[in-house]
Parts: structure tokens; sequence; C-alpha cells
């Protein structure tokens, strides 16, 4: 999952204001300038992901990395291919049809 500046940024701030630091402690808990801390807090500037890490580890936090598979190319198999070999699979399953077109009723009849 990419995380966004904005969401960075909130995520800061909430971990500082749960750690009960004003930015000045916060700042000189993690070895870092007040302004430096209010523009990754408001999202002007982006820390970079070890720099992020480390300001949550000096309000006492971590944080936990969720990690999927992705499909890619270079691994040979591209993401057409993939769909393609679920489409053919799906369509080994037999259907359930019926002769007559059935339809939610709304209302009183």
């Amino acid at each position: 999952m990419e995380m966004g500046a904005s969401t960075a940024a909130a995520k800061l701030r909430q971990a500082r204001e749960r750690a009960g630091l004003s930015l000045r402690a916060a700042a000189e808990r993690a070895g870092t300038s007040h302004a430096t801390l209010v523009a990754y807090e408001k999202g002007r500037k982006s820390p970079a992901v070890t720099t992020y890490l480390r300001l949550l580890h000096a309000y006492g936090y971590g944080a936990n990395i969720e990690l999927s598979p992705r499909i890619r190319e270079v691994d040979g198999y591209s993401r057409g291919e993939e769909l393609a070999e679920v489409l053919e699979l799906a369509e080994r399953f037999p259907a359930r049809r019926t002769r007559t077109l059935t339809y939610p009723r709304f209302g009183a009849p």
C-alpha cells in the first residue's frame, strides 16, 4: 500500500499528539527542527521512509507494513494473462440460468 503525503502527515501528527508531545518537544526528541516537523505535519514536505520511521519511534510508536503479492511483467506474467486465465476458469463452472428473468420488486404490490 502506498501512503500519500497527506496520510503520512496525519499519521505523524496523530502519533505526536497521542504521545502528548508538543511540536518543540517532539522535535528535540527526534533530533530535528520544529519547522521541519510543522512542514511534515502540514504535508508541505514528505519525509523519507527512514525519517518517518525515526519520528514514529521518537514518539513511542512503530509502523506496520502489510505486503501483498503483485504480478509483474518482469516475472514473465502479465496482468492480461492473469485476467484471461481467471475468465477461462470462470467459463468452466456451470451457469445457473432460469427461463424467466427475475428482478427484485420494490414498494408495495
